[in-house]
């Protein structure tokens, strides 16, 4: 089974946090969908052998699109793919475009499966972000979504600076009170060249603390698992039934396509993304050229990605497959750089697989970046 993700790249106005690729311009919109269907129908036969089993479209903000945008790309999929029979179809989607007259639209379609950005319930942390939605739209766009869709998936940030426990409690258990089936939570983080970068060079907003993140991803977890959610990811929490498959493809090395400005692909070989700039990328397709840049991965680049992915996740990395796919050599490197780890207990091995500890689990990312090859090969 494979996966087709579509970049929207259009926002109303800049996140201070964000360093995805978007124009806050929509002049281009409808120009744009028709380039997304055009490499959409371009590239099938790199899916020719392939199923499609989740279609999802982030950004930027696909909420801005109209209905009937969706509607035209998610039947270029159908008409030009193998799709099974009930796909995971999500839309990243902003509260303050989920009017009732949309959300009801949405369920109306092929989508079920909205991700919903609040970010937070506190006005203050909205307007610290430049979020385009208030904490009123935030709450009263779940009231409505709940009644139409039963697969909704809400982004939480947590680290705020200055944030006490105490209202990182608060917001999830406002999260809780609307019986949403998962929940994505990040850290907030510090990205060169975004507004947040130069409030805090500036001395315009404290530095992020992260003793402070990690006490809020601790607080986090016990909460949640306490309300029968299944950490499956580091970032990701889920009832059974409702983790992401898309999500979960990535994790787990499936083939995906990426459509859309900067979107990335990944077929287990290689790797590919394209052009991150929406005139290159109009003027290419206009022409039926992929403005592509493509890599083919090597055993180490593989090897390196699988310890990343699957220390993130309750999957965990697999010692007979680093045997299997990538030799002795591969599987004594990374037993000896995990003793200290094992010793510490920030992992544990079970079954021959290994993962993190509950405590371990929030340095995953760190962990792994000491168990990488810089070459074997």
């Amino acid at each position: 089974m494979s996966g087709i993700y579509i970049h929207i790249p259009f926002c109303k106005q800049a996140c201070h946090y964000c360093d995805f690729h978007f124009s806050t311009s929509l002049k281009k919109k409808d120009d744009m969908v028709m380039a997304l269907a055009r490499e959409i129908v371009l590239r099938k036969d790199e899916f020719k052998d392939d199923t499609v089993e989740t279609i999802y479209f982030g950004g930027g903000t696909p909420s801005i699109l109209e209905i009937a945008d969706l509607r035209f790309l998610i039947d270029t999929v159908f008409q030009n793919y193998k799709v099974v029979e009930n796909p995971e179809i999500t839309v990243e989607a902003n509260p303050d475009d989920l009017s009732e007259e949309r959300i009801l639209e949405l369920s109306q379609t092929k989508v079920n499966r909205l991700s919903i950005g609040i970010q937070s319930f506190f006005e203050e942390d909205l307007v610290l972000m430049n979020r385009a939605h208030n904490v009123a739209e935030a709450k009263r766009c779940l009231e409505i979504a709940t009644k139409y869709f039963h697969n909704i998936t809400i982004d939480l940030i947590y680290g705020m600076p200055e944030m006490s426990h105490d209202k990182w409690l608060q917001n999830i258990q406002t999260a809780l009170s609307y019986n949403i089936p998962h929940i994505s939570s990040y850290a907030l983080t510090v990205e060169p060249k975004t507004a947040l970068h130069q409030f805090i060079q500036k001395g315009i907003i404290a530095p992020l603390d992260d003793d402070l993140a990690q006490d809020h991803f601790h607080l986090l977890v016990d909460t949640l698992e306490d309300h029968g959610f299944v950490h499956y990811e580091l970032s990701n929490f889920g009832k059974e039934g409702y983790f992401s498959k898309n999500n979960s493809s990535y994790w787990l090395g499936k083939k995906y396509l990426g459509i859309g400005p900067s979107a990335h692909s990944y077929d287990g070989e290689k790797r590919g993304w394209n052009v991150a700039n929406n005139s290159l990328y109009l003027k290419s397709l206009a022409h039926n050229e992929l403005p592509i840049e493509i890599e083919t991965l090597t055993k180490t680049d593989r090897y390196n990605e699988y310890i990343m992915t699957g220390l993130r996740t309750i999957w965990g990395v697999s010692l007979d497959r680093i045997e299997t796919e990538f030799g002795p050599k591969y599987l004594e490197y990374l037993l000896q750089q995990s003793d200290k780890y094992l010793e510490d207990h920030l992992l544990f091995l079970d079954d021959n697989i290994l993962r993190t500890t509950k405590r371990g689990k929030f340095l995953s990312d760190g962990i792994a970046a000491d168990l990488f090859l810089l070459n074997l090969e």
